[in-house]
């Protein structure tokens, strides 16, 4: 696997309260900004997609 480019989450709040996005293929893999050697967590795309939909509504 190439790579991962990780960018801030456009949810993700000011300060340090940060999740950081990567997309890959079919799938998006999330991490914690303040815990980068943690690693990943991996999410099928329609997983992903359905959690941000969630979130747009403020279903959360």
């Amino acid at each position: 696997m190439p790579e991962l480019e990780f960018r801030k989450s456009s949810y993700s709040g000011t300060g340090n309260n940060c999740v950081e996005v990567a997309d890959i293929p079919g799938a998006s893999a999330v991490r914690d900004t303040q815990n980068r050697q943690a690693g990943h967590l991996l999410f099928p795309g329609a997983e992903w997609a359905a959690l941000l939909s969630t979130a747009r509504t403020d279903q959360v």
